[in-house]
């Protein structure tokens, strides 16, 4: 789980799409790690009865892929076979039960585990998970771990899930309770998180339930009224996002990068770039869905931002050849000279 590349691998796989009267783009990077093992799942018309919802996920796995994997191919199905979800497709979805469909989600988390220890006990990778559906009157996210949902309304933060850390005091007294120890602020002094898929090795305590484990696959499950006109955007990330953005910084960013870019695929690649040069060393993937209230892009503000692009790659590239034609010049001339250039541009970020 700890293994770092020489250099990071910024390869990214993307992917965009619309339905339902939203539009979602979504990307996803290996970085410093050896191998990736982020998963993500993009439905933005489900069928039968709940084809007017949409559903998207996000996975990040660790010590293998496998758990991941299965996150973002099965555990909407499994949601959706619960009790609680067949109810809910034979009642109108103006009458949205709130209290059954968040113990519908839950359930759905259980049974996925449960269903994953009895296929192979043994497994010894897990994932944390991020899902939200949006129905055409609310946002349910969830969320088991550290991978995180924020809704953005009104240019700010306006309900974000919270991450599961083993040195909650809540989830410090499960752990205890079950026999184990937090240590350098991880369960047993080796896994990060306090809720997760699989990780089978820290649910053995048979004498207690599911969610009474040293790691438990419970989630917490969020559900917030749409507002048309109010609501911006929902982002899915993993914490090698969190890691380096703040909640209100990366609202402003992607708020801001809409009204510059129109594809929300490239505004994802831009966060993992940025994520990337800020420190993150996990792997990365994020997840953005426009809503009604979305930025549109500035023609202005688009120009701008292509000239302040292309005035940034020309100034690089005379510090590149700077390097190249004088390699014993001090890094700091080199240095003075790209911020002497750069003064002219500052006008560009007001």
């Amino acid at each position: 789980m700890g293994a770092f590349l020489e250099k990071p691998k910024t390869e990214k796989s993307s992917d965009a799409g619309s339905g339902n009267g939203i539009r979602y783009g979504l990307s996803s990077m290996q970085g410093w790690r050896v191998e990736m093992e982020d998963a993500h799942v993009a439905r933005v018309e489900l069928s039968g009865p709940f084809k007017t919802w949409s559903y998207f996920g996000v996975f990040d796995g660790h010590a293998g892929a496998r758990v991941s994997e299965l996150c973002a191919s099965k555990l909407l199905e499994t949601i959706l076979s619960t009790e609680e979800f067949k109810k809910l497709a034979q009642t109108d979805e103006q009458d949205l039960d709130i209290t059954l469909l968040k113990r519908g989600v839950v359930n759905g988390f259980l049974t996925f585990d449960r269903e994953l220890a009895f296929e192979d006990r043994d497994e010894k990778s897990g994932s944390t998970a991020v899902i939200a559906f949006i129905t055409p009157t609310h946002i349910i996210m969830a969320n088991c771990g550290d991978s995180r949902a924020m809704l953005v309304r009104e240019d700010k933060p306006f309900l974000a899930t919270e991450d599961h850390k083993p040195y909650l005091p809540i989830e410090r007294k499960r752990i205890s309770d079950a026999g184990g120890q937090v240590m350098l602020s991880r369960v047993n002094g080796s896994l990060a998180v306090s809720r997760s898929l699989g990780d089978f090795e820290y649910k053995q305590v048979y004498s207690r339930g599911a969610t009474e484990q040293l790691v438990s696959p419970e989630p917490d499950v969020f559900v917030v009224e749409r507002k048309p006109d109010r609501d911006q955007v929902l982002i899915l990330a993993c914490d090698g996002i969190w890691d380096v953005f703040e909640n209100d910084a990366l609202a402003t960013y992607v708020l801001q990068r809409l009204r510059c870019v129109p594809n929300l695929d490239e505004v994802c690649q831009e966060i993992l770039d940025t994520s990337l040069h800020k420190g993150s060393k996990d792997n990365m993937s994020v997840l953005l869905i426009a809503l009604d209230g979305a930025p549109t892009v500035d023609p202005e503000a688009a120009r701008k931002d292509g000239e302040l692009d292309k005035a940034i790659r020309s100034i690089v590239m005379v510090h590149l050849v700077l390097r190249r034609l004088y390699p014993g010049c001090p890094i700091f001339l080199s240095v003075c000279v790209v911020t002497v250039q750069l003064f002219p541009l500052l006008s560009y970020l007001h």
